[in-house]
């Protein structure tokens, strides 16, 4: 993990497998610790003809930026492109899945209010 004040290279860091679903990683840039309870900062990983199913993050606001790849976000039920350069935000009590097509998915996900 990241010390604050401390300069990292995300390639630094382990990928974690999202404890829930399959093919799907993390790799933890800020922790809520690392941000005193304020926010957390993760590079998501999603395997070709994977999915993150249905979530709500309990109050918390998501954010994705999508930085290689292609796949679909619902939230809500309305299906939204992800493709690099697409910025998501998702409200704090809104249901959500990310699914991927044939190329692997890299949205860089921020939460308000963290898990971890």
């Amino acid at each position: 993990m990241p010390v604050q004040g401390q300069t990292i290279t995300p390639e630094s860091l382990p990928w974690n497998p999202h404890p829930k679903f399959a093919g799907v990683f993390l790799r933890h840039l800020v922790t809520g610790k690392d941000a005193g309870g304020r926010l957390r900062l993760h590079h998501v990983r999603i395997d070709p003809g994977c999915a993150i199913g249905d979530h709500s993050p309990a109050g918390q606001v998501e954010i994705h930026d999508v930085l290689i790849g292609e796949g679909t976000c619902t939230p809500a039920g309305t299906v939204l492109s992800c493709i690099p350069g697409v910025v998501g935000v998702m409200p704090a009590v809104q249901v959500r899945r990310v699914e991927v097509g044939n190329k692997d998915l890299l949205p860089p996900a921020t939460f308000v209010s963290p898990l971890v």
